[in-house]
Formats: C-alpha cells, sequence, structure tokens
C-alpha cells in the first residue's frame, strides 16, 4: 500500500494519486485536458466569488478560508493567462517560419 504525505497547504481533492487511465484517441487528448482545465478554472472562480458574497452578506464564518478560496482563483487565473500567452507566442513563432 503506497501512503502519500498530506499538505495541509493545498486542498486535499487536490493530493490524490495520480488515476492512471486508458490511452485516448490522439487529437482529442488535448482539447479534453484544456476544456477540464478551463473548467476547473471557472470552478474555482465560481467558488471564490460565493464565497466573498457569504462574507459580505455575513454568512462566511471563516475570514481566512475566503482569502483562500480568492488567492487560488486568482493565481489559477493568472496561470492561465501565462498558458495562453505561451501558447499564443508559440503559434506567432510557427507561422513566423519560413516553409
Amino acid at each position: 500500500m503506497k501512503v502519500l504525505p498530506v499538505n495541509p497547504f493545498v486542498p486535499l481533492g487536490w493530493q490524490k494519486a495520480a488515476e492512471q487511465k486508458p490511452a485516448q484517441s490522439e487529437g482529442a487528448g488535448f482539447a479534453d485536458m484544456l476544456k477540464r482545465t478551463l473548467t476547473e478554472v471557472n470552478g474555482l472562480q465560481v467558488k471564490a466569488d460565493a464565497a466573498a458574497t457569504n462574507l459580505v452578506m455575513g454568512e462566511a464564518v471563516d475570514v481566512h478560508q475566503v482569502m483562500i478560496a480568492v488567492e487560488q482563483a486568482k493565481l489559477s487565473m493568472q496561470m492561465t493567462v501565462q498558458i495562453r500567452n505561451k501558447l499564443i507566442e508559440a503559434y506567432q513563432e510557427v507561422s513566423r517560419m519560413q516553409i
């Protein structure tokens, strides 16, 4: 049995061991991964918005959890923007190549 260490600063849902999935058909792998990742980023944004709304309405109990949710959403959005920028740079570099 494999025992993984628990990092208290990372949500437990993210600390699951990577599951081995059967190989997917080529061409759909990157698109599916991109779609899944964007859905996760959107989910973090929605959770952060709900937490902030609950805080303003006086329903939130723990300010720290609200701040953690907002920071996670912020970092995930920054990472998504940086990945987008790198993809655009790569596309532009390929389009400048002479054939």
